[in-house]
């Protein structure tokens, strides 16, 4: 999930009060200040880990989603790293090829095996091995103001990219808003995760046979659908430097009528102590487009992994294990899902986000991922460079993909 508020790191070390009489090991992780379980959430779970485990103490570091890879990367290579590390679903490729991550293939449980829905596994895999568990199972949803769409005199939300543009068309043309629609359009990952959810729609490829793919068919779709909303007015025009935590302001101060965002903006949108918005946010999959898709979805999860330079990997898994159990991830169901398959079932999580649950039923099944390669983020730093230069009027659409293409050293 690239995905980030841009809190300040920290450490914190969770004992007991016996612990320290009792304490053998400290686990060193690395964890993000991220929009998806808050760092509160992550606070307690390791709090209730370490009272069940006294012999065992958990040092927690958050920095924002921007460092979390540079971070891993440059402790392994210090030798004196982490012990278990968040990653995107982006990166196994790399880590897998540079010994970042350990294989856990053989500790992974039958009931994990059996009881964690399918696409989840595809957070933490490559070739054919575990490289942690699903922890995160995230993809972006299109939310709406019901109470603008109301008044615009529109009876359902869009169902397609187009359909989209024309109710946003008709909220701008009633002066309800100005630009109506918000998005992650900053250079970084976030833009990656807007455009993915786009290619999906348009039936795209990034890649074809190990070389980019992205320059034609609905790579291309894809860009140009975002240039036109962002030339036509009804984009806001600061969505070419939002971040996810920007959109989710704009939406919950009432001044965005569609936005494209995570699973944990559905609860804080809804929350009347901080959003003017709250009970008129309506949630669906985001569009597809007509004759070749119903819906759209990218792969925005991230996972739980014990690094190959971990002294204590026994402990380490231990960790894992607790903080991605269903009973741990029903508890703290209200700003990420759960990745196990009966807890969409279980009313202790849908209670309160039904159609947070309905929308995600059909996303969740329904996830594209961003290309699989050890070279990903060359890749991924063309393509935000690409979109910016496109957006701005800099470069046409192909031309733009054409030099990322050039520049994604595949």
């Amino acid at each position: 999930m690239s995905i980030t508020r841009a809190l300040a790191g920290g450490a914190l070390i969770l004992t007991t009060a016996s612990s320290p009489v009792f304490a053998e090991t400290t686990l060193n992780t690395l964890f993000m200040a991220q929009s998806a379980y808050s760092e509160a959430d992550v606070r307690a779970m390791a709090a209730e880990f370490s009272k069940a485990n006294p012999d065992i103490k958990v040092n927690l570091e958050f920095v924002p989603y921007e460092g979390l890879r540079d971070k891993t990367v440059l402790a392994q290579g210090s030798g004196d790293g982490y012990d278990v590390v968040l990653f995107d679903v982006i990166w196994p490729a790399e880590y897998a090829t540079n010994n970042v991550l350990l294989d856990v293939t053989s500790r992974v449980s039958e009931n994990a095996k059996a009881g964690v829905l399918p696409g989840a596994w595809t957070t933490v895999d490559y070739d054919g091995k575990h490289y942690g568990m699903p922890w995160i199972l995230d993809t972006k949803y299109l939310f709406y103001n019901k109470d603008i769409l109301a008044k615009a005199g529109i009876s359902a939300p869009p169902k397609t990219w187009e359909e989209l543009r024309e109710q946003a068309k008709i909220i701008k043309d009633k002066g309800l808003l100005d630009s109506p629609i918000a998005w992650s359009w900053a250079q970084a990952e976030a833009v990656i995760c807007d455009y993915t959810t786009l290619v999906s729609a348009y039936q795209g490829s990034f890649l074809k046979d190990g070389t980019p793919a992205f320059q034609s068919g609905g790579g291309l779709d894809a860009l140009n659908y975002m240039v036109d909303s962002y030339k036509s007015g009804l984009t806001n025009p600061n969505s070419k430097e939002f971040l996810e935590e920007d959109v989710r302001k704009v939406f919950q101060n009432g001044d965005a009528a569609f936005a494209l965002n995570w699973t944990y903006m559905y609860n804080l949108a809804n929350d009347p102590a901080q959003s003017k918005v709250a009970g008129n946010v309506g949630v669906v999959p985001a569009p597809g487009v007509s004759g070749k898709s119903e819906v759209s979805a990218m792969n925005g999860s991230m996972g739980l992994g014990v690094t190959k330079a971990s002294k204590h990997p026994d402990e380490a898994w231990k960790l894992v294990e607790y903080l991605t159990s269903q009973p741990v991830q029903n508890k703290y169901a209200k700003l990420s899902l759960p990745i196990w398959t009966s807890s969409y079932d279980d009313p202790a999580v849908t209670a309160g986000q039904e159609g947070l649950i309905a929308a995600a039923k059909v996303s969740l099944a329904a996830m594209y991922p961003r290309p699989t390669t050890p070279k990903y983020q060359e890749l991924s730093v063309a393509l935000q460079q690409a979109i910016q230069e496109a957006l701005l009027g800099q470069s046409s659409s192909e031309d733009a993909l054409a030099t990322a293409a050039e520049n994604s050293g595949l």
